[in-house]
């Protein structure tokens, strides 16, 4: 973990560097370090922020902590990461008006619980897009959507601890608007259109990196959108709920495990988030035999590729119904 964690976050800082300081204004090189940048974005979020939120990066608290604030590197907030994240996401699962991953604006539809309308027929289209704009959004304004919201919803019930939060965030993401874009706009020997162009481009790789990895592991076929009973009740239990809305894919590819942190094997992530994603691997065989063992779904498709190919399948049914 401490070996991939320092290279990813080489791979995000290095390449901001030479942008900034180097003297380097060639088109395709200030691009190509860009892309890299991208990808040590992505690779904090997956790799090692993702893990210490969970509190599984380390058995050390003050690690896992320091390790969780990584976040703050690429101008996102950890605490709004897990609210949204861990309680949300984890807690309620594809669950309709409460897995906020599912609860997507009105020309999207993720469950088919959801209200559908006609934009919805083409959102196998242009849902790839809205993908490329997830870290985007995400440093600029949705932690701030967030933050009102959970406010209203009362994870967030302290007045000061609201405040506090307002102030995190905007710090955050002032300090990383000037780091990544304005210091490269004032000193990098670059065109300012190539530094902008590139800083959008950045961000489109790892927004849409992350947005298919999350994705294409709970909206896919075979997956299961399951809701409360009448008395607000889920029927089955939480193991049993994530083996039902959650799908693995290409569990044998070793470069894209140790890439994605682990979320080739979301199944396992979601039945034990404790865990560090290191031990997936070695949990896996034990989790599918259980599932068989008990007659329970142990979903999972062979590649990558074939996932985000069955969630685009699975948008296109949900579109259309």
């Amino acid at each position: 973990m401490y070996l991939k964690s320092s290279i990813m976050l080489l791979l995000f800082i290095v390449p901001l560097i030479f942008i900034t300081i180097g003297e380097i204004n060639h088109p395709l090189i200030i691009l190509t370090l860009y892309l890299i940048h991208g990808l040590g974005m992505a690779g904090i979020g997956m790799s090692i922020m993702h893990d210490a939120i969970h509190g599984s990066y380390s058995k050390n608290k003050l690690i896992n902590k320091l390790m969780a604030s990584t976040i703050g590197l690429t101008g996102a907030n950890k605490e709004m990461w897990r609210l949204q994240h861990n309680v949300l996401h984890h807690s309620f699962t594809n669950i309709e008006n409460h897995d906020d991953d599912i609860n997507a604006p009105f020309f999207l539809r993720f469950s088919p619980h959801s209200t559908s309308n006609t934009l919805h027929r083409y959102q196998h289209f242009y849902v790839w897009f809205f993908y490329c704009l997830l870290t985007l959004s995400w440093v600029t304004f949705k932690d701030f959507v967030n933050l009102q919201k959970f406010k209203k919803m009362g994870l967030i019930k302290s007045k000061k601890k609201y405040r506090k939060l307002l102030v995190n965030i905007i710090s955050w993401k002032l300090l990383y608007y000037l780091i990544t874009l304005i210091l490269p706009l004032m000193l990098s020997q670059a065109s300012n259109a190539i530094i902008i162009f590139g800083f959008l481009l950045m961000h489109f790789l790892s927004g849409i990196l992350i947005s298919v990895v999350f994705q294409s592991a709970h909206i896919v076929s075979g997956n299961n959108f399951p809701l409360p009973n009448e008395d607000g009740k889920m029927d089955m239990g939480n193991m049993e709920h994530q083996l039902h809305t959650t799908s693995n894919f290409s569990t044998n590819s070793k470069p894209l495990f140790w890439l994605l942190g682990g979320l080739t094997n979301q199944i396992e992530h979601h039945l034990f988030p404790h865990i560090s994603h290191i031990h997936y691997k070695n949990i896996a065989p034990i989790i599918k035999n259980t599932a068989e063992e008990f007659n329970l779904p142990y979903h999972s498709n062979k590649s990558f590729a074939g996932a985000i190919k069955d969630h685009y399948h699975t948008l296109r049914v949900l579109g259309s119904e």
